[in-house]
C-alpha cells in the first residue's frame, strides 16, 4: 500500500483498512473501519482534509480530492464520505459531503460544496454540480444530476449489500 505524508500530516488507517499496493493515500485523511481503496485510485488530502467512514470503498481508478482554503472561501471544501458508501469505478470526488448508505454508479462527478443525502442512488455517468443538495432516498440521473424517482426497496437493499459485498472481497486481499 502507498501511504504519503504531506508535511506534518499523515493518513490514518482504521481497523481492516485495504489500500491497494497500487493506490496512493496522502496527507490529512482518515479512513473508518473496515473499508477499501483499490488500485489506482487516489485520495489527496493535501490542502484540506478528507473524511471517510465505516464500510465504504473506493473503486479503481477513483479521484478523491478537495479544494484549499483562500480569502474568497476560509474553510476550503473538504471531503467527507459517510459510512457504508460504494464509490464505482473511475468516479471523481471534489470537495463534497457524501452522507451514508449511497452508492455512486461509476464515471460520476461530484463537486465542491455538494452534498448527497443518505439512502441515494447516483446513476453511472451522472454529474452532480458545484453546491447542489441532493435528496436521499432517490435515484439520481444526468449531466446535471436530477431527481428521477424514488428507489425501490430492492435498491435501497442494494446500497447496504454493495458495502457488503466490497467488505468481504477487501477481507479476501487481506
Amino acid at each position: 500500500m502507498t501511504l504519503r505524508n504531506y508535511k506534518d500530516h499523515a493518513p490514518c488507517l482504521g481497523k481492516d483498512v485495504y489500500v491497494d499496493a497500487h493506490a496512493l493515500v496522502i496527507g490529512d485523511v482518515e479512513i473508518g473501519d473496515d473499508s477499501s481503496v483499490w488500485p489506482m485510485s487516489v485520495v489527496r488530502g493535501d490542502v484540506n482534509s478528507v473524511r471517510i467512514g465505516r464500510r465504504v470503498n473506493i473503486q479503481d481508478g477513483s479521484i478523491l480530492h478537495v479544494t484549499h482554503r483562500r480569502p474568497q472561501l476560509p474553510d476550503g471544501f473538504r471531503l467527507v464520505i459517510g459510512d457504508e458508501v460504494t464509490i464505482g469505478h473511475h468516479v471523481i470526488l471534489h470537495g463534497c459531503h457524501i452522507h451514508s448508505k449511497v452508492l455512486v454508479g461509476m464515471g460520476s462527478i461530484i463537486m465542491d460544496g455538494a452534498e448527497v443525502g443518505s439512502g441515494t442512488l447516483i446513476g453511472a455517468g451522472s454529474l452532480v454540480t458545484e453546491h447542489s443538495r441532493l435528496e436521499g432516498g432517490y435515484l439520481w440521473l444526468g449531466r446535471p444530476a436530477v431527481k428521477k424517482r424514488r428507489l425501490t426497496h430492492e435498491e435501497h437493499e442494494l446500497l447496504v449489500y454493495a458495502a457488503e459485498h466490497y467488505v468481504k472481497l477487501k477481507n479476501d486481499y487481506l
